[in-house]
């Protein structure tokens, strides 16, 4: 069995072994029981270390994607009966796709950090700390704004972003989804217009209409929202609120430049609408940005943020910061509605906030993704792909391949097994779109990188097929 390492690769060699076996089940449609060659054979065949290939199968058994016995080798495992489905925040079929996929496809598209990134240890310690010290994180319901430790934390955090802010004005949420839910059912009310930008996340276009809020779109250009496209539409329309992604915006990955930040205070002071600022990957700056919330703004502008994408989605810990009067407002329907978030999660955050650990592993993220966005973007550069803007930092890449044939890049995306997150979905009105969000933390694979030559000029899908098998 041949496994086409590439030592030069940025993706680390045991990886690239599971992805190989993977495609080797998937493209020889092995059967459940097939027996894989020895480790030693393997090993020997690749010229690679014994223990390398140990860690893939280790890894692949826990994924429940091969079995072993003493003295039987490793086998290809039988599939569940009932598959677990996996949440994919975008997929090729519609927005919030549940995938059924027992041989690990690549989420080339996903807005999150693939495991193999995550640092279990630090949260692993927090949550000891946690049971050892605070049983009442254990057991009791949290405060109806938060965990007060937690919100003297942010509230810290805040005001070194120069956000100005007060403990009274931050409210706790289950994430930035939560928090964008509890605004709109708290400012909103059916019939009502907002703004917001095209492309841009899916989620928030649900949540608006499923309250029956109108809403108006402003396409997202390399500096922000279009500010003459925002102006015309201002002329004709009373909004209630723009929505807007300013660092690191998803999908296209762009900040807001300080010359357009402004421009959209005056309009909301002029105009008298509220900007609501999410800024869940804000943490992964690296340079000097700017936020809105971060600019005199007279009461204009909502902060939204959360843990999820940069720590851990399973802990739900999101935040937002706006008047005391409209915290009040939220804290009570968050109560009416889920009586309060977690206490446990929130102790957990406000260890690693305190002890320094958040922000230790942020620097490493930061750097691991600068690294990976300048090997994409070559990538993307050397098989002629298109590249919306050259993101500052962040994690996406807004792209498309220079052969505009939608059919063939679903077509390879499938035998490759790469999940994709195509410009429709990112689309209020689900409109047809060439673009793909590209998340760079994913893109080093090798899946990843035989679409891309796939799809580069004048290749032949199934050539660059034919080179990835084994």
């Amino acid at each position: 069995m041949d496994l086409g390492i590439d030592r030069q690769a940025l993706v680390p060699v045991v990886q690239q072994i599971v992805s190989a076996v993977v495609q080797w089940i998937r493209k020889s449609g092995a059967s459940p029981g097939t027996r894989l060659p020895s480790i030693r054979q393997l090993a020997l065949d690749n010229l690679l270390s014994q223990s390398s290939v140990i860690e893939a199968f280790e890894r692949m058994v826990a994924q429940g994607l091969l079995v072993s016995k003493q003295g039987a080798g490793f086998r290809v495992a039988q599939p569940p009966v009932s598959l677990e489905s996996h949440w994919y925040e975008g997929a090729e079929l519609g927005w919030g796709a549940y995938v059924d996929g027992p041989l690990g496809e690549l989420k080339l598209g996903c807005g999150w950090l693939p495991d193999a990134w995550r640092e279990s240890d630090d949260i692993c310690y927090a949550i000891r700390e946690i049971s050892r010290t605070d049983t009442a994180g254990l057991f009791d319901y949290s405060t109806p704004l938060g965990l007060p430790v937690l919100r003297e934390q942010l509230f810290k955090r805040l005001t070194q972003m120069k956000v100005d802010t007060h403990l009274d004005c931050i409210l706790t949420t289950h994430g930035a989804s939560h928090a964008q839910d509890l605004l709109i059912r708290t400012l909103l009310k059916a019939g009502d217009t907002v703004v917001v930008e095209t492309p841009g996340y899916a989620n928030l276009y649900r949540q608006l209409e499923r309250h029956g809020v109108k809403l108006l779109e402003v396409p997202r250009v390399v500096g922000g929202p279009d500010i003459p496209v925002l102006e015309t539409l201002l002329q004709s329309h009373r909004p209630k609120c723009l929505f807007i992604n300013c660092l690191y915006h998803n999908p296209t990955g762009t900040s807001l430049c300080r010359m357009v930040a402004e421009r959209l205070l005056q309009l909301a002071c002029s105009e008298d609408f509220l900007i609501v600022e999410e800024d869940v990957y804000g943490d992964l700056q690296h340079a000097s940005c700017t936020r809105l919330s971060a600019l005199p703004h007279e009461g204009r502008v909502i902060y939204i943020s959360s843990f999820s994408k940069t720590l851990s989605s399973a802990l739900r810990v999101g935040y937002l910061s706006a008047s005391a009067a409209i915290v009040t407002q939220m804290a009570a329907l968050k109560t009416l509605t889920g009586i309060g978030t977690s206490r446990f999660a929130e102790a957990v955050v406000a260890t690693l906030l305190a002890n320094g650990t958040y922000r230790k592993w942020v620097q490493r993220l930061r750097k691991r993704l600068n690294t990976q966005m300048a090997a994409t973007l070559q990538v993307l550069e050397d098989e002629e792909w298109e590249v919306f803007a050259v993101p500052a930092g962040g994690m996406f890449v807004w792209a498309r391949p220079v052969v505009g044939d939608r059919s063939r890049l679903q077509a390879c995306a499938r035998q490759l097994g790469v999940l994709l997150s195509p410009g429709a979905l990112f689309s209020p009105k689900g409109e047809h779109s060439d673009w793909l969000r590209i998340n760079v933390a994913y893109a080093a694979d090798q899946r990843a990188l035989a679409l891309f030559r796939a799809m580069g000029p004048a290749r032949s899908t199934s050539t660059i097929l034919k080179t990835t098998k084994m």
